[in-house]
């Protein structure tokens, strides 16, 4: 009997190879029989309503009838990101969207002077995501099959916005972090300084400079997340570079005495001045970690160079896509730097920076937002693979996920931004 079932079990496992040949075959045989996929129609954009702001999402459209989706999600801006996808896709009307480093090396030259960074690498990032996207889909193989192979079947994932209920008290956060941990999420991130000092907004006297007060107000909030927690989940501390310098050094100075397990401190000092970071770091005892505003492999490459980095968080919607990101984590690779993907973003953003990641050998863990719109799978063909902290990798062509438009016209983004709503909480 048992026999049986083994031979029973082969059969159909090689029924199942043959399947699979027959498939990339087919899918080679097309390929190979479209002199090219030029891409057709404008690109189309959608800004959504996220839960923390805007996603900007795009899709692109060839004459094959394949499309791609891709992410540009940025804030604030949005609208002026939207602008810049739909300016950007009026230059790759009949590209053939199979020569993806062609079109993202040609786009970056012939924009150049409109600067290196903001709404012209975020159009660009959601771009390359989507063409990525077509491609699998033309050759019926996941994304990470083209980036040459996985390393990982899951993604782990670190949990941000895990904290917006309740009324940001040390015993709120220390609750919701509980909660958290308990639904598998082994590493937090939060801002303890957000609702203490706040960068933004029309007093900028205090020369980000706290309080003996708020101070302490930050770091009873750490204190009572880390006991909640205990030291198999570590944490992240943010600080979006609203610290100026002496304060960031003080302040990572009193976090470590505090004794938990420090994920890393974000961004102590803006991007803009990698030796200013790389000061700060020598003089902490915490590890730093930066690149959410990173925008190319050049600004990621001043970073490495000045070791002002233990580890680099470059963001897919951001950084110049797929192609960039990659780019991006192999030389970090030569400097001995670990990726965590910044990823505040919506579902197109999360699922690529997961199929890039998984082909990468200095990946540590992908930001999610545990906590986000009740639509977001709703507007997937499939939910997002979420399980026990971790992203499952799918094996479906492309990214894997379709996007319904239906659903995605019913929560349309804000395009001005109301006065009292704050957004890097």
């Amino acid at each position: 009997m048992e026999a049986s079932t083994a031979i029973g079990t082969l059969l159909r496992r090689l029924k199942d190879l043959r399947l699979a040949r027959d498939d990339l075959q087919w899918n080679n045989a097309l390929f190979r029989g479209l002199k090219s996929l030029p891409i057709q129609f404008e690109v189309k954009t959608y800004l959504v309503e996220g839960i923390k702001y805007n996603w900007t999402l795009v899709k692109v459209e060839t004459d094959a009838g394949i499309y791609g989706w891709g992410e540009a999600t940025n804030w604030p801006g949005s609208p002026l990101i939207e602008a810049a996808c739909q300016h950007i896709g009026q230059f790759v009307i009949g590209q053939d969207a199979r020569r993806i480093d062609y079109i993202w090396t040609k786009i970056y030259r012939d924009m150049h002077w409109l600067g290196q960074a903001g709404p012209l690498l975020s159009a660009i990032s959601a771009l390359d995501i989507a063409l990525w996207d077509i491609k699998g889909k033309a050759l019926g193989a996941p994304v990470y099959e083209l980036l040459g192979g996985k390393y990982r079947e899951r993604i782990q994932l670190y949990a941000n916005y895990w904290f917006i209920d309740g009324d940001h008290s040390a015993a709120s956060y220390a609750q919701q972090a509980k909660e958290t941990v308990a639904a598998g999420f082994t590493a937090l991130k939060f801002d303890p300084f957000a609702h203490v000092h706040y960068g933004y907004g029309d007093d900028l006297s205090d020369a980000n400079e706290l309080s003996e007060a708020q101070k302490r107000l930050a770091l009873e909030l750490v204190s009572a997340v880390a006991e909640a927690v205990g030291p198999e989940a570590p944490l992240a501390i943010e600080t979006h570079a609203f610290l100026n310098g002496p304060t960031a050094v003080e302040m990572a100075r009193r976090l470590a005495q505090l004794g938990f397990n420090c994920m890393w401190y974000e961004e102590p000092a803006l991007p803009e001045h990698p030796d200013a970071i790389a000061d700060i770091r020598r003089r902490i005892p915490l590890p730093v970690c930066v690149g959410e505003r990173l925008h190319s492999r050049y600004m990621a490459k001043r970073i490495l160079d000045a070791r002002a980095a233990d580890i680099l968080m470059p963001d897919i919607t951001r950084c110049g896509g797929i192609s960039e990101m990659r780019k991006i984590a192999n030389m970090a690779e030569a400097y001995n730097v670990p990726i965590a993907p910044h990823n505040p973003n919506g579902p197109i953003s999360t699922i690529a920076s997961a199929h890039t990641m998984a082909t990468i050998p200095n990946f540590y863990r992908q930001e999610f937002m545990v906590k986000d719109v009740a639509w977001r799978d709703s507007c997937l063909s499939h939910a997002l693979p979420i399980e026990s902290g971790y992203f499952i990798l799918p094996d479906r062509p492309g990214l894997g996920f379709e996007i319904d438009e239906t659903e995605l016209s019913k929560h349309p983004g804000l395009r001005t931004a109301p006065v009292d709503r704050r957004y890097y909480v």
